[in-house]
């Protein structure tokens, strides 16, 4: 069985920006001085959204194109979608950071069509290998 290739690249470059994310978050609370929590710090706060959203999303969506590539989908569509999560990921992190209602939406829209697709795709391969 040959591995999710194009949905490696994808988690790789999603990995980056969690991590970027992950430190945000650790830079923040050494700087505010909190352990644990929020402590009110609303920097802090935005940051932490920025993460956990990223958290929520991200791992099924990836597993669902990983999934879809293994069962046949194609890398074009494949690569369609891994630039749309990355794309919208981008600009919900950048769109919570920078109180962006605009960006934070179309980061949300791209993810949720990213899930829709990928979902979508999974169902019609089930249904179709039987």
């Amino acid at each position: 069985m040959t591995p999710p290739t194009v949905t490696m690249l994808y988690a790789s470059l999603l990995a980056a920006l969690y991590l970027a994310l992950a430190l945000r978050v650790s830079l923040r609370r050494r700087a505010a001085g909190i352990d644990l929590g929020d402590g009110g710090d609303v920097e802090l706060m935005r940051r932490i959204r920025a993460h956990g959203n990223f958290a929520e999303y991200v791992p099924f969506v990836l597993l669902l194109m990983a999934m879809a590539e293994l069962g046949g989908a194609g890398h074009i569509l494949l690569h369609v979608l891994g630039i749309a999560l990355v794309a919208g990921r981008l600009c919900h992190a950048w769109g919570i950071g920078s109180s962006s209602t605009a960006a934070r939406v179309i980061g949300m829209l791209l993810t949720f069509a990213v899930f829709g697709v990928a979902g979508v795709v999974c169902f019609l391969r089930a249904i179709w290998a039987y």
